[in-house]
């Protein structure tokens, strides 16, 4: 069985948790990506952020992306994968939670980010096929927050 490791993105950063959202979305711009972990002083994970968080929850709320910080959007808890667990489990995980990324960590600290894409890449049409389904269904049926 694959683990995780063998099919993350593994240049993943972290923005903190007391930066700007306006920050944030500059990561995002630079990483070329739509989403980032939200990670404490301690380099924990503390939450993940979205650039639909920062449009709907700041921007589109009048408030001020260079004034909120990523901690603001930082609810629930976080979800992730060991390193070391076999993909299946990711996309059982992603499937359960509806979300598309998974942030990796091994020992306590993020080392990566397994996405639908990462998968898609590496593992079988049938199984991909069924997570996106899966994930997209589940996003239908419920109300965007």
């Amino acid at each position: 069985m694959s683990a995780v490791r063998e099919f993350m993105t593994t240049d993943a950063q972290c923005v903190k948790e007391n930066q700007s959202l306006a920050d944030a979305a500059r990561m995002m711009l630079d990483l070329d990506c739509g989403s980032l972990p939200i990670c404490g002083d301690d380099g924990k994970l503390t939450g993940m952020i979205t650039d639909r968080d920062i449009v709907l929850k700041c921007v589109a709320a009048g408030r001020d992306p260079r004034e909120m910080v990523a901690r603001d959007l930082a609810t629930g808890r976080p979800h992730w994968i060991d390193a070391d667990a076999n993909v299946d489990a990711a996309i059982e995980m992603m499937e359960r939670y509806q979300v598309r990324r998974l942030p990796v960590i091994a020992d306590h600290k993020l080392v990566g980010i397994i996405s639908q894409g990462d998968i898609a890449r590496n593992y079988s049409e049938e199984r991909v096929g069924e997570l996106v389904e899966h994930i997209s269904e589940r996003s239908r049926m419920q109300p965007s927050s």
